[in-house]
């Protein structure tokens, strides 16, 4: 029984040394010291220099692997760890940075994943995982809106290419041409160059960039910002209600923890008195 308390104390203290500040401070600082070595790794140095560099990332590799073991260890649910697409992203990336760099055939890979090595800050760091996690959610919506904009897209395009292919064959040649010629025109990339040059032809052509401008630039987007943050308030909304409700287990569990304790207390109380009770009524 003591040593079944203890190991539960040990882990409880390995629980709390992973949720701590200080250790994900540490990783942060890790992955940006990873970040900065794969950089550095792009320029021309010194034979020592690079050399210390692989030490230095084979050190990080390490540090990153017992990193994984030791939150696997840590996890009380060990089947859902895996399950989780962060943890299974990490231990991808991990797993994969040991692939050694001095196999020709998979040094492209292995550089690869190094560089992967960099978003685990986003695995790591809540607020980065709350944005992207909002932002995953919200493109099955948001694919509806980029499908009308494609045929606003189409729309604008035909009739550009119809009237404007005269002027500008490389502009406005055909559908295709004339769609990368309206993102140009969406992302304001000289568009006003497009539009005067239709305009010495078709002086009321500035209805149709004007129209579309104000469709795509300003009406979509706003749609799709929209949507991104009705769905971070969602999520928001989901993770404090999460949060309620492991406060409320945890201090169901603490309560049910306090009244067991009452409980041994009071048989340890009423074992002594009858205890007592039993030496006083002994005959002398």
């Amino acid at each position: 029984m003591p040593h079944t308390a203890n190991a539960r104390s040990l882990f409880e203290t390995l629980r709390h040394i992973e949720a701590s500040k200080l250790f994900q401070a540490a990783v942060i600082s890790i992955i940006i010291l990873s970040a900065l070595t794969i950089g550095a790794k792009t320029y021309e140095l010194p034979y020592f220099v690079t050399r210390s560099l692989e030490v230095l990332d084979a050190g990080i590799t390490v540090f990153f692997l017992l990193e994984i073991i030791f939150r696997f260890m840590v996890c009380a649910d060990k089947k859902r760890f895996l399950m989780d697409g962060w943890n299974l992203f990490d231990t991808l990336v991990v797993v994969g940075s040991l692939i050694p760099l001095d196999n020709s055939e998979a040094v492209l890979l292995g550089r690869l994943l190094r560089v992967f090595r960099v978003l685990r800050l986003v695995s790591v760091v809540p607020e980065l995982r709350f944005l992207i996690n909002s932002l995953l959610k919200a493109i099955p919506r948001m694919a509806y809106i980029a499908l009308l904009m494609f045929i606003i897209f189409y729309i604008y395009a035909a009739m550009g290419a119809m009237f404007f292919s005269p002027i500008n064959e490389e502009l406005w040649g055909d559908v295709a041409v004339a769609m990368l010629t309206l993102f140009r025109v969406a992302t304001f990339e000289d568009w006003t160059d497009v539009m005067y040059e239709t305009m010495s032809v078709y002086p009321v052509s500035w209805v149709f960039y004007i129209t579309f401008i104000f469709l795509t630039a300003f009406v979509f987007l706003n749609m799709m910002i929209g949507v991104i943050l009705e769905v971070m308030s969602e999520e928001q909304n989901a993770q404090q209600a999460a949060k309620a409700h492991q406060e409320r287990d945890d201090m169901s569990r603490k309560l049910d923890e306090v009244q067991q304790q009452l409980a041994r207390l009071t048989d340890m109380m009423t074992e002594r008195e009858q205890s007592h009770t039993r030496s006083n009524q002994r005959p002398e």
